[in-house]
Order: structure tokens, then C-alpha cells, then sequence
């Protein structure tokens, strides 16, 4: 069984930051890919970013420029760093990974951001 575990989330004002980390219970040779989604009130899950194993990052338009994403292989641990946090960037956050061609999820954080 694949565990991811999210943490981190919590309540900012508009404009600030947070950092979200993501683990998954797994050796580091068999996920090919780490990221985030995320699912605002009333609307439908949507791609933040990934890292991909051996290859690079890729964000969406959304949050480039805001947001970076990084991994830790050592600790199979993968982060997910919001500067100038937006109330729009309000919504439940999800990690997700690719462990041997299987998907996993995360059972999400909570970010709010206050306007």
C-alpha cells in the first residue's frame, strides 16, 4: 500500500506564503512523478505541479512565477512552496504520485487565503 501524506496548509493573508510538503511511504526507484492539484469551492480538480522522475517541473499558467516546486529524493518528500498567495488560490490541495504506473492520492490540505 502507497501512502502519500500531506501537511502545511492552513489560513494566510492575501499576499503571503506558505509551504506545503508532500511524503510518499515508498522507495525513491519507483515513482515516476510527484505533484499537486487542487480543488477550489465549487469547482473541479485542477493541476497545480509535478516533478517528473529524471526529468524537470511544469506548473500551470495559474501559479508560475508564485509557486515553485521541489523533491527531496532522499525522503521521497516533495514540496510545494505559494508566495503571493491569492484568495483564489483557496481550495483543498492534493498530492498525487506515479508509483509503477499506478496513481496515488494524497487526502488533501486545506489552504485559505484571506482577502
Amino acid at each position: 500500500q502507497v501512502q502519500v501524506t500531506e501537511s502545511g496548509g492552513g489560513l494566510v493573508q492575501a499576499g503571503g506564503s506558505l509551504r506545503l510538503s508532500c511524503v510518499v511511504s515508498r522507495t525513491t526507484g519507483h515513482i515516476s512523478a510527484i505533484g499537486w492539484y487542487r480543488q477550489g469551492p465549487g469547482k473541479q480538480r485542477e493541476f497545480v505541479a509535478i516533478i517528473i522522475t529524471g526529468g524537470g517541473t511544469n506548473l500551470a499558467d495559474s501559479v508560475k512565477g508564485r509557486f515553485s516546486i521541489s523533491r527531496e529524493n532522499a525522503e521521497n518528500m516533495v514540496y510545494l512552496q505559494m508566495n503571493s498567495l491569492k484568495p483564489e488560490d483557496t481550495a483543498v490541495y492534493y498530492c498525487y504520485t506515479l508509483y509503477r504506473g499506478t496513481g496515488y492520492w494524497g487526502q488533501g490540505t486545506q489552504v485559505t487565503v484571506s482577502s
